[in-house]
């Protein structure tokens, strides 16, 4: 995979600098390659590395993801922030003393506690005790723990999610030290999820690190008024296909201009903007990200929906007809979705239709086009606004179902290109599903792909090209989308982009506190001086004082010696006076 990620860049690279001279070319050839083989072999050894959790300078966060099937606990840790307050924190996966990423999930997920809030924080016990042995002791009252819920959640009426919510806030800091607070459990929202997963992704990419000479940079401009545009590396894009959704995250370098009131309204629903640098005065890292959810339009989904319309349109056809199309298995309707020669059922309220694979690529795509409901050149019969891109100077990733659709089957994941992948999805579909299901059995496919892959891999290419092309309108010959089911060897969470987000303000307080301490020594300093001097002249006051005193004692010893002799003197005197 890397192999094939440096040669992706080289080929973009070699795009970019035509025009420039070979012996330039050259030069920057080869320092590409030796800083991305540098970075990939660096972040490797990084993420291969053991969590020294008797150093003590480490910092660490925990993140939970209460999700619809399950939870699952995460446990970050990052050194010293470097002070300066345009970098982001080196937040990094705890491993273990296996080298394994602390992570722990339980089934089944928290909203099945909908009639029960007050489990909840038991039903988390085990994930945060889970953490807690992990996360050093004397750390945990500076740990922060984020409880942040998903889609499950969403669906739940507000006063079953707050009835949960309010039962983790009250009991979880009862028996663990983290530092946790009511903001710190939520029920987050399908954007922010979106915008979470946008900044691990760049941010593991290092897209959100100083350009250098050889970086793809964008022109950006703040809402901040009277700021000129800066020049930053340029971000990633992000396209996810699940089972059920389909969700699209991309920065929106540029301000937009909306035609109308309404599509402004619109426009806002799905726009967020937000600095993820530690102090709100700096924008070198203010990012407008478009992001949005379409429910529904996941491969598994899209096909359901593609088969309900089947049978519903066929039945209502064979009532005006005398044939009885997809009503036996010798009168089956030929699907073009369907491999060649594939037998397949679909059932609804005990309705049977047979289906017969024709195996015909350009009419799958023709099929599944009105499953987009394109409404005026948008990807939904809502009109939700799609944010210009720039396809001459951006980037996508595409996980999930993109890279499965290409790599399962096809293999051929990776770089995009529409014309290459276009012709093998034309030429699976057209192979006899005899002849698949021998390839699968001579294991010529991925690992991961099952009978089920098989029979879904052509409708589910269709309509990832459709959705690519049609709806959210990428040119066929666009040259920078590549899919992957991995970054850099390793599979990257929303939880990431989640504590990033989170703990952005950190660095601030370290670097306040790092300023009062050189205040406070600086004015130590000059006192200490000034102290010293005080205590000098005290003691030469007190040394003179001492010599005037010994001075005056001896003075009077003198006078009372002379006083002594002149009275002898005397004595003797009246002495010599008495005598005969």
């Amino acid at each position: 995979s890397s192999v094939r990620m440096i040669g992706c860049l080289l080929q973009d690279s070699f795009n970019f600098w035509t025009g420039i001279s070979q012996s330039q070319v050259t030069t920057m050839f080869v320092r590409s390659v030796l800083r991305v083989v540098f970075e990939t072999t660096q972040l490797r050894v990084k993420s291969m590395e053991a969590t020294d959790v008797l150093n003590p300078a480490l910092n660490y966060g925990i993140v939970v993801d209460c999700g619809s099937s399950g939870s699952r606990v995460f446990v970050y840790y990052w050194p010293p922030h470097n002070g300066n307050p345009h970098t982001l924190l080196d937040i990094r996966q705890m491993k273990d003393h296996d080298h394994k990423p602390v992570v722990k999930k339980i089934k089944p997920g928290i909203s099945t506690l909908a009639k029960t809030p007050t489990k909840a924080s038991d039903y988390l016990h085990p994930l945060l005790s889970f953490a807690a042995a992990h996360v050093p002791k004397n750390k945990h009252k500076e740990t922060p723990l984020y409880i942040l819920c998903t889609a499950g959640m969403r669906l739940l009426p507000e006063s079953q999610q707050a009835a949960i919510l309010e039962d983790l806030v009250t009991d979880v800091p009862l028996e663990f030290d983290f530092l946790f607070s009511s903001s710190h459990a939520e029920v987050i929202s399908g954007k922010q999820e979106g915008v979470y997963a946008w900044i691990g992704i760049n941010f593991v990419l290092g897209r959100f690190d100083h350009a250098d000479e050889e970086d793809a940079t964008v022109e950006v401009t703040t809402g901040s008024q009277n700021q000129r545009p800066i020049s930053r590396r340029r971000t990633v894009g992000i396209m996810d296909m699940g089972g059920a959704s389909l969700q699209i995250a991309y920065e929106v370098p540029s301000a937009i201009t909306f035609n109308s009131p309404q599509e402004e309204e619109a426009g806002k629903s799905v726009l967020a903007e937000f600095n993820l640098g530690c102090d709100v005065e700096h924008t070198q890292h203010v990012y407008r990200v478009y992001v949005t959810t379409f429910l529904g339009f996941g491969g598994n989904m899209a096909r359901q929906r593609y088969e309900d319309q089947l049978v519903n349109k066929t039945l209502s056809k064979n009532r005006f007809l005398t044939t009885q199309t997809g009503l036996s298995e010798d009168k089956p309707y030929l699907d073009p979705c369907l491999p060649l020669g594939l037998s397949d059922t679909v059932v609804r309220d005990n309705r049977t239709l047979y289906l017969r694979g024709q195996g015909d690529w350009a009419r799958c795509q023709e099929a599944v086009q009105p499953f987009l409901g394109l409404h005026n050149g948008t990807m939904s019969p809502g009109g939700v606004y799609q944010a210009p891109i720039n396809f001459s100077n951006s980037e996508f990733y595409g996980f999930s179902e993109f890279y499965y659709c290409m790599e399962d089957v096809l293999r051929i994941g990776g770089q995009y290109n529409s014309e290459k992948y276009s012709r093998a999805a034309t030429d699976y579909c057209s192979t006899k599903w005899s002849t698949l299901k021998q390839r699968l059995d001579n294991q010529l496919f991925a690992q991961q792909a099952d009978i089920s892959r098989l029979k879904y891999q052509c409708f589910k290419s269709a309509w990832m090209y459709e959705v690519l092309h049609s709806g959210f309108r990428f040119p066929t010959d666009y040259p920078s989308l590549r899919t992957a089911q991995l970054v850099y060897d390793k599979e990257v969470q929303w939880t990431l982009g989640a504590i990033l987000f989170k703990t952005r303000f950190l660095p601030l307080r370290d670097l306040q506190q790092e300023t009062l301490r050189q205040s406070h020594s600086s004015w130590l300093r000059p006192s200490f001086v000034y102290n010293h001097h005080l205590f000098s002249l005290c003691i030469l006051v007190v040394v003179l004082a001492i010599l005037l005193y010994i001075l005056r004692l001896r003075r009077i010893h003198q006078r009372e010696l002379r006083q002594a002799e002149a009275l002898d003197l005397l004595w003797v005197e009246e002495g010599e006076a008495l005598l005969p």
